[in-house]
């Protein structure tokens, strides 16, 4: 019985010194993620036909018709091309995108959409560079075309 009593009192014992460090730790961690505060995308890679290059449309959630064309244009609206996406997620982490996740959905013919989620640290950003973050992207609605 003796036994019984000083196992249980450990248990005790055991559980309350390790039960409140949990609580602290779960609260910590959701105070610093909720002073953070971000934008998604997600880069949509289209491998062209008979190329090893891709067309990238671009998707913050914006309202769009359907099959309107959202891929991602110069300055003079030409459609940009990249060699991969590699090279878009460069692009768009020259801009201050950090890439999330991705995955890669294979359509007729074996030719592959690729899927790649963003965010961008809008704590970081002043409301002018906010402003210029969603005009930065161009797409066929920007031209009027």
């Amino acid at each position: 019985m003796k036994k019984l009593i000083v196992l249980s009192s450990f248990m005790m014992f055991a559980f309350y010194m390790i039960f409140p460090a949990n609580i602290f730790a779960q609260n910590t961690t959701q105070s610093s993620k909720a002073m953070e505060s971000y934008i998604y995308c997600e880069i949509i890679g289209i491998e062209k036909l008979m190329s090893n290059k891709v067309t990238v449309r671009i998707d913050f959630g914006q309202n769009t018709k359907f099959a309107e064309d959202t891929r991602l244009r110069d300055e003079s609206g030409n459609v940009i091309v990249f060699n991969s996406m590699v090279d878009a997620m460069n692009w768009m982490g020259g801009q201050g995108w950090e890439f999330v996740q991705a995955y890669v959905v294979s359509v007729a013919q074996g030719s592959n959409v690729f899927h790649w989620l963003l965010k961008l640290n809008t704590k970081l950003l002043s409301p002018e560079e906010l402003d210029q973050v969603k005009g930065m992207f161009k797409t066929k609605r920007t031209f009027g075309i």
